[in-house]
């Protein structure tokens, strides 16, 4: 007769738990990987690997789109974003909070395009115009929360 014992694992054994920060450029705040997929409410069909991927891109992307503000800033003195001066909510400076709004929206737009399905059926279509909708509020977050940042004019005129 065999018997089975379970046993808590020793340290040596026991996986380290990967970061799930993501380290900035020093100026810009890092991103927790477990918050942006918390208020993203992105649930287990994206994985860790494509979230990382994906929040590492929209981070780029925002910095280089803030490159020239941030240059602005550094030579006002500003040693990082949290220290630009702007309102404080929560405890948290508004630039910072609309940074993070600006990665968020940006990883979830991406994320939503890259899981789009081709399912042909009316419903299948339907879900992807929802889709769309979705894709196209994310972006338009993304460029309100990088203008805001930058104090600029949210109006857009389109000539007909």
């Amino acid at each position: 007769m065999s018997s089975f014992i379970a046993t808590e694992p020793t340290a040596s054994s026991a996986t380290p738990n990967p970061s799930t920060t993501l380290v900035n450029d020093g100026w810009f705040p890092d991103i927790d990987l477990a918050e942006l997929r918390e208020e993203t409410r992105l649930d287990g069909t994206v994985t860790d690997t494509r979230l990382r991927s994906a929040a590492l891109d929209a981070m780029a992307s925002c910095n280089a789109e803030l490159g020239s503000w941030q240059a602005s800033q550094l030579t006002a003195g500003h040693a990082d974003l949290a220290g630009v001066p702007a309102p404080q909510l929560g405890g948290t400076s508004t630039h910072v909070i609309r940074y993070r709004r600006a990665i968020y929206n940006l990883v979830r737009a991406d994320l939503s395009e890259q899981y789009r399905g081709l399912d042909t059926t009316k419903t299948g279509g339907q879900k992807a115009e929802e889709l769309e909708e979705t894709i196209c509020e994310a972006r338009r977050n993304v460029r309100i929360a990088l203008a805001d940042i930058r104090g600029l004019r949210r109006t857009t005129i389109e000539l007909i």
